[in-house]
């Protein structure tokens, strides 16, 4: 059987803490929607490090990661990153967003995108599934498939919660956006408010809300990380 054979399109710096504590944020992606046997490379985009295009063709699947930059800006490497976007695409190649991953493939592939204006959304937020959905393979084989999901945040809507309009959507069975981080841990979210907290990005009060509700219950990340393993692998 042929090597699985995956990248992770970087698109944010490692954090001091996420170096210190898991090596970087590819460990913690690895860890999260990885498997045994399998080949992940890593790819620091936000650096203007990139595939060759004609290596494309050698891997099953992509992830985008987070990032502190806007999915809508003119920078090189983010123009370069739709560019790659709308030809794996074309490939029909499995290609996963997270957050500002979700928002570039949306915009890479027609969307439209924009500044939120409702702020920063940070904490646990319960994402729920679209009534009506169209039959997802990635979804089959969580039995039945909950009204609702939590999960850490910072073409076909899916999902929606009651401060994002388009947490989830698909296009055929090959684009998956997801606005939250399944990737994420309570420890790296936490960081984070402290981080935002401390550069004044966010106010003390909106930090301590969002620990609270880290405190008070818990992420669905098994089920998420399923959902994106499903996904990439094509487990049906």
């Amino acid at each position: 059987m042929d090597e699985k054979r995956y990248a992770l399109f970087l698109a944010a710096k490692d954090s001091d803490y996420v170096l210190k504590v898991y090596g970087g944020y590819f460990n913690v992606f690895v860890a999260a929607f990885g498997e045994e046997g399998e080949r992940w490379d890593l790819f620091r985009v936000v650096e203007g490090d990139f595939p060759d295009f004609n290596e494309l063709h050698k891997y099953d699947g992509f992830v985008i990661s987070g990032s502190p930059y806007d999915a809508y800006g003119n920078d090189n490497w983010i123009l370069k990153l739709c560019f790659m976007l709308q030809t794996l695409d074309a490939m029909q190649k499995k290609v996963l967003g997270i957050c500002f991953g979700h928002q570039v493939l949306c915009r890479a592939l027609g969307g439209k995108v924009g500044k939120a204006y409702t702020g920063w959304d940070i904490g646990l937020r319960r994402v729920r599934i679209v009534n009506d959905l169209a039959p997802c393979s990635f979804l089959e084989d969580l039995g039945e498939i909950p009204g609702s999901l939590s999960i850490m945040e910072c073409a076909e809507v899916i999902g929606f919660s009651d401060k994002t309009g388009v947490e989830m959507f698909t296009i055929g069975d090959h684009i998956l956006g997801i606005q939250g981080h399944p990737e994420y841990t309570k420890d790296i979210l936490y960081n984070l408010i402290d981080r935002l907290l401390n550069n004044n990005s966010i106010e003390r009060e909106f930090a301590e809300n969002a620990k609270f509700g880290l405190e008070i219950a818990e992420p669905d990340r098994k089920c998420w990380e399923k959902i994106c393993r499903n996904f990439l692998k094509g487990n049906l």
